[in-house]
């Protein structure tokens, strides 16, 4: 599976925008969908993950503001930041788990917030 991330840019605080994240094969029902991020000089964070059952789980710094989500027809997962804060810059990756473990990451997609 190759995963493809869009939809970074540069955006004022409090602005919003929206992830998208498109894999090259079938993504498969029974696979774990996530964001992390990594910003400069830290470690890579998870941001959230969906599982197949659809349950989410969030960074407590994004809880309320971020959305992530799947379709699986068109296997593809988003995440819809709002109110973002200059803390969420970062560069955003999509990753994909699969039931036998299997790990695959997309390219990163950079995420500017100016205060």
């Amino acid at each position: 599976v190759q995963l493809q991330a869009s939809g970074g840019g540069l955006v004022q605080a409090g602005g919003s925008l929206r992830l998208t994240c498109a894999s090259s094969g079938s993504i498969l029902i029974a696979n774990r969908l996530a964001w992390y991020r990594q910003a400069p000089g830290k470690q890579r964070e998870l941001v959230a993950s969906i599982d197949s059952r659809g349950t989410i789980n969030y960074l407590n710094s994004v809880r309320g503001r971020f959305i992530i989500s799947r379709e699986n027809a068109k296997n593809t997962v988003y995440l819809e930041m709002n109110s973002l804060k200059p803390e969420d810059t970062a560069v955003y990756y999509c990753h994909s788990l699969s039931s036998s473990y299997v790990n695959s990451w997309g390219q990163g997609t950079l995420v500017t917030v100016s205060s």
